[in-house]
């Protein structure tokens, strides 16, 4: 972590965390003071500041650690896709679409048509962050193996990954589908002990007088019976505090938290009312069209040969 003092309360910048001074953040901007400013309706400020405030609050949730010019050449898409509905010219002749016995298709196309009216056009702006949730620490994060990306930077580069069976140290890499991530299970925090509790069991050790007999006397008793799982022998499991609103597994993740894994099943996307790609602004709102119009406009346009050579790891379908 470059920046110690990430989550300042005089910034009240967002971060991929589960720290409570980044959830007090989080509520500072949501609803708390900070909401109003970047609340653009009525704001004396310019345009240019508009869309500066606007790619700060973005970038410092979405890859604060990414270097801006390498996240504007290599982690921007071209444009944004084209999510306009396509005009569809209904007949409007209802005794010929009796006798040709098309009135319950008609039926059906006016109501898609007005369930899509109803919800709106797709969040498609969020999605000019999707390069950013492939990156293979970014979606460690997002499947809850570490308490924040800066975390799970550290878990990558420090060899307690697996990238489809394989130990993997570039926490730059973005991931294709159906590449598998397997997680070490020492180097999960919340699935150890703490101290106190270690310090704790200790202290409640049975003697080695009277304990033996009873269950020995027991198990000679009820020779058929079952013996209930230990509390030492059970894996343990210690969120951090404050920890539940990040608790959530996005669509394009397939995770099996009993094998500590996880699959990148898809890229994400969008659709009427709703985008794949977690953030704290609202995905089809006036922070994310800001930000991507201010990188419509400032981003690089070529790619050297020596550019071409330094671009991070993107993996294709097929492992290429």
């Amino acid at each position: 972590m470059r920046d110690a003092n990430i989550f300042a309360f005089r910034k009240a910048m967002p971060r991929m965390s589960w720290s409570p001074r980044n959830l007090y953040n989080l509520w500072r901007r949501s609803c708390g003071a900070e909401a109003e400013a970047i609340n653009f309706t009525r704001s004396p400020k310019t345009l240019f500041q508009q869309r500066w405030i606007s790619k700060a609050l973005v970038r410092a949730y979405h890859g604060d650690f990414i270097n801006e010019k390498i996240f504007k050449r290599w982690y921007l898409p071209d444009t944004l896709p084209d999510v306009r509905p396509r005009q569809h010219a209904l007949s409007s002749n209802g005794d010929l679409d009796a006798f040709a016995g098309r009135t319950e298709q008609l039926e059906r196309a006016k109501k898609r048509a007005y369930d899509e009216q109803k919800k709106g056009l797709a969040p498609v702006g969020s999605l000019m962050l999707a390069e950013v949730e492939r990156r293979i620490d970014v979606f460690i994060f997002r499947c809850c193996f570490a308490h924040s990306v800066y975390e799970a930077r550290r878990l990558v580069i420090h060899g307690s990954i697996l990238l489809n069976g394989k130990k993997h140290t570039d926490a730059n890499t973005r991931l294709a589908p159906g590449d598998m991530i397997s997680v070490d299970p020492a180097a999960i925090r919340f699935l150890q002990n703490p101290e106190s509790s270690k310090a704790e069991s200790e202290g409640e050790q049975p003697s080695d007088s009277e304990p033996k007999t009873e269950s020995s006397d027991l198990s000679q008793s009820m020779p058929s019976a079952k013996l209930a799982p230990t509390k030492s022998s059970l894996t343990p499991f210690n969120l951090p505090p404050y920890a539940s609103p990040f608790i959530f597994i996005p669509a394009y993740a397939e995770v099996s938290f009993p094998t500590c894994s996880a699959i990148y099943v898809r890229h994400p996307t969008a659709r009427p009312g709703y985008s794949e790609i977690p953030t704290p602004y609202d995905a089809d709102g006036e922070v994310i069209r800001l930000a991507w119009e201010w990188y419509s406009k400032m981003r690089p346009r070529t790619r050297s040969k020596s550019q071409m050579a330094r671009e991070p790891e993107n993996r294709r379908v097929g492992g290429h």
